[in-house]
């Protein structure tokens, strides 16, 4: 990571479809540039800061927000309150609009027959009847290794451990985010 401050000319959104994404391979350090606060730092391929992740709301450790490198926040991530079914749910909103109808909902896999899934994305609030999967999400948090797979089972991100030119891994707290 060369540089730690952005370009001043980004205007980031974040895709959210296939066809508007392209492949990228991002560092992703579980670091926060905000001074006492739990977040994420993300760097594209150059070394450029393109998005943070943190908390700002004092007390409230269930709602995030993705920024881009100013600051911008383009998605909240709010945990949903809890409700009669099993596993963690969690709602995606536009910006930091949380009033608004959700633009995803991922739900925490609690099945016994498919270890493998940790959570599934739909498309706007689960009412854990009619909504298609959008995304399955798989692999081991231990482990550091996660792959989005869209609904035809095919890679559409994966997280890992960063390793250097030899092999040897960065650390527990920096990560490689490629998408395809």
């Amino acid at each position: 990571m060369t540089k730690v401050y952005p370009k001043a000319s980004f205007t980031g959104r974040v895709p959210l479809c296939k066809a508007e994404m392209k492949e990228e391979i991002m560092t992703v350090w579980k670091k926060s540039l905000i001074f006492n606060c739990n977040g994420f730092t993300v760097f594209d391929g150059k070394g450029d800061l393109v998005y943070r992740v943190d908390n700002y709301m004092e007390g409230n450790k269930g709602s995030i927000l993705l920024m881009d490198a100013n600051g911008k926040a383009l998605l909240t991530i709010r945990r949903k309150k809890m409700s009669l079914g099993l596993g963690d749910n969690w709602l995606v909103y536009e910006g930091e609009e949380t009033m608004a109808i959700p633009r995803l909902s991922v739900k925490k896999s609690v099945s016994i027959f498919n270890n493998k899934c940790l959570a599934y994305v739909t498309a706007g609030e689960s009412d854990g009847r009619n909504n298609k999967t959008m995304y399955e999400i798989e692999g081991s948090y231990s482990r550091r290794r996660c792959a989005v797979l869209d609904d035809r089972r095919r890679i559409a991100a994966e997280i890992k451990r960063k390793e250097g030119g030899s092999g040897v891994a960065f650390g527990t707290d920096i990560f490689l985010l490629v998408s395809a």
